[in-house]
């Protein structure tokens, strides 16, 4: 067997981040103190990826069809509430389906599988197709307001895909008392069958670039010794669409600098792998913007944008983390270190695109939108389009 450190942070990688959201989850299992595999022996049946863990004895029965317990809204909302509740929960399946919690991130979720537009809940070897993300724990931001952190995401995937980028597809609905973010799973495919034996869900390989790399999630940020830029663009330089995803990573960081989105590590950048070894990028996600908090006038708001770094720092020789020191000059470092030539064009595109990319971000808001949410991003990524020829 393989064994060694890359192997243990491998599957770690496959846990949420947080060391209180693995405290509940051992608390309601009864598990003690336990440790990664701990968790995934009972979490493991429907992991990111390809990947499912089960006791052993156990066979993954009934991998080729779908076995669920359909689920309304009350049925959802109780779901969630199991999921966020204390205390000791029973292994096996409970009225509403086996607990399926093996989600990585920092962010409170579950998981379920919709249908034709009806929600239920995964039985044995039956994937789950969405994650419900809640407006609850850390967000974006430490001093962000959580009940913001859905709509910020949402409004961030809309800009991200308004700008060309492949995102995670996400809706925003609501279950009860629980408003949420809907997020289509890009790793699970819809396989249709015959008349006799139905359609199935295709799990699909896939995998962040901590585990791509062999990197702890501890050290998913570059600032705290993991993988930066340059580590990212060499994987996507073996794959087999390296030229358009290393493009894509590129102008990703440029659209994350505009919207202040300091979440894009190397555990927010995934990769599809496919027979015989290729891989390449999958959509993003888990964008969040810091604007709410740092945008706005007064010495404040300018002293907390001079703070706020992005996770993966533009460099040639030296390292540029904050919105305030990046410019123009920097922006073309990084497009030579992916084989790009500068990234005036890019640039161009950028600012070109800009003006269109807001009005149809703008004229997506529902009508209840929060005005200073929209304001605050919206008007922070105005804020820094000026620079992108700025030569700082």
């Amino acid at each position: 067997p393989l064994r060694g450190p890359a192997v243990g942070d491998w599957f770690d990688n496959l846990l949420p981040d947080g060391d209180a959201i693995r405290l509940r989850l051992s608390e309601q299992l009864a598990l003690g103190d336990a440790d990664a595999f701990d968790l995934l022996t009972v979490l493991g049946r429907d992991c990111v990826g390809a990947v499912q863990l089960l006791p052993p004895g156990m066979t993954p029965d009934g991998f080729d069809r779908i076995d669920a317990t359909p689920l309304d809204e009350a049925g959802v909302e109780r779901a969630i509430d199991a999921a966020l509740a204390g205390g000791r929960r029973r292994r096996d399946d409970d009225a509403d389906g086996p607990l399926r919690v093996a989600l990585p991130g920092a962010q409170e979720k579950i998981a379920l599988l919709r249908r034709d537009g009806r929600w239920s809940r995964p039985r044995g070897a039956t994937p789950t197709t969405h994650l419900l993300k809640l407006p609850l724990g850390r967000t974006g931001h430490p001093d962000a307001e959580p009940r913001d952190a859905v709509w910020n995401e949402w409004l961030c995937a809309r800009v991200m895909a308004a700008f060309g980028l492949p995102m995670a597809a996400c809706e925003v609905a609501r279950f009860g008392r629980y408003e949420v973010l809907v997020v289509e799973r890009f790793d699970r495919v819809v396989q249709a069958g015959t008349d006799a034996d139905g359609d199935r869900i295709v799990r699909r390989p896939q995998e962040d670039l901590c585990q791509a790399l062999g990197v702890p999630g501890a050290r998913r940020r570059e600032a705290d010794g993991g993988p930066g830029l340059r580590d990212i663009l060499r994987v996507l330089d073996a794959g087999t669409n390296a030229a358009a995803d290393k493009a894509a990573v590129v102008k990703a960081q440029m659209v994350f600098w505009l919207l202040a989105a300091t979440g894009g590590h190397a555990k927010n950048h995934s990769i599809f792998l496919a027979p015989g070894g290729g891989h390449r990028l999958a959509p993003f996600y888990d964008v969040q913007s810091a604007w709410p908090v740092i945008g706005g006038g007064g010495l404040r708001a300018i002293e907390l944008q001079k703070k706020t770094r992005l996770a993966l720092a533009l460099r040639e020789k030296s390292a540029h983390w904050g919105l305030s020191d990046i410019g123009a000059r920097h922006w073309d470092d990084v497009a030579r270190l992916a084989g790009q030539g500068d990234a005036r064009a890019l640039r161009d595109e950028i600012a070109g695109r800009l003006p269109d990319v807001l009005r149809r971000v703008e004229a997506e808001l529902p009508p209840d939108f929060s005005a200073p949410l929209a304001e605050a991003v919206l008007g922070g990524i105005r804020t820094l389009a000026p620079r992108l020829h700025d030569a700082v």
